[in-house]
């Protein structure tokens, strides 16, 4: 078992897992770690706890020291250089007139490399810009193209359910999604309702999914379009509500009905 603390570096960003030594450290202290990037400044975000060692992606690297009030204001000190650096990238863009949408700007903490994050439809030959960078800023350019979930969870906004995003907030990594979850739910398959505001399948389909998922496999289904015998008379099955685990039954009579799966006899040889 090795003892590690859990550092994130960008808020709902990815939690990374370091060695803290000697170091007495808790969850919402700062400190100071060597990343394949340079020195970084991170939160811990898990405190101390022993893992196993297969559990780690080895080597694992010490926590350097806790960080300092002039560590503090050295970060504030970037994130205004950020600003700065990000209306000159724009400026650099429509100079070189490159189809591409500037969305963040990223200092290292020692200021060893900026990196640029934007999105673009296709491939960017932006050599000329990065020289341009380089000769302005005299450090180390990245420019990286990101896609448009990873725009959202930078720029944040409002969901459709009217609170913040959940990748701007706590996701730490995309998790894939499917129609299917959003079938198995009984929504509406229209990709304005079921579509965040990055124009994906919205993230809190895959909330849901491993709950009716397990509901189905404890309990068939009736399936949707069969005819069925009921209590009430014949019909035929007009949707299902995984969660309450009923069914809906227009009846031969123009009568809807909800009733239980288990109440549901469905008639061989039929479908939709």
């Amino acid at each position: 078992m090795l003892t590690v603390v859990g550092i994130r570096f960008k808020k709902a960003g990815k939690i990374y897992y370091f060695d803290p030594g000697q170091l007495v450290l808790a969850a919402g202290e700062y400190v100071i770690v060597e990343t394949a990037r340079g020195l970084e400044y991170g939160e811990v975000v898990i405190g101390p706890r022993d893992v196993a060692e297969q559990d780690i992606v080895a080597p694992l690297k010490p926590v350097n020291r806790k960080a300092t009030p002039s560590d503090q204001e050295k970060v504030t000190e970037n994130r205004a250089k950020e600003k700065e650096a990000f209306k000159l990238c724009e400026q650099k863009i429509q100079i070189h007139g490159l189809p591409m949408n500037l969305v963040d700007v990223e200092y290292t903490f020692d200021v060893n490399k900026i990196i640029f994050y934007f999105t673009a439809e296709g491939r960017i030959d932006f050599r000329e810009l990065v020289k341009d960078l380089a000769a302005v800023f005299r450090t180390r350019i990245e420019l990286r193209q990101i896609g448009v979930r990873d725009e959202a969870k930078m720029v944040g906004g409002i969901g459709c359910c009217g609170r913040s995003l959940c990748c701007a907030t706590f996701l730490g990594d995309f998790e894939p999604v499917s129609i299917r979850m959003a079938k198995d739910q009984n929504l509406s398959l229209n990709p304005t309702k079921i579509s965040g505001i990055c124009g994906r399948l919205m993230c809190c389909l895959k909330y849901e999914s491993d709950c009716y998922g397990s509901c189905c496999k404890r309990v068939a289904a009736p399936n949707v379009g069969r005819e069925a015998v009921t209590v009430d008379g014949e019909g035929k099955i007009v949707a299902v509500n995984q969660m309450k685990k009923t069914a809906t039954v227009k009846l031969a009579d123009g009568r809807t009905i909800d009733i239980p799966w288990e109440e549901v006899v469905e008639k061989e040889g039929n479908g939709q």
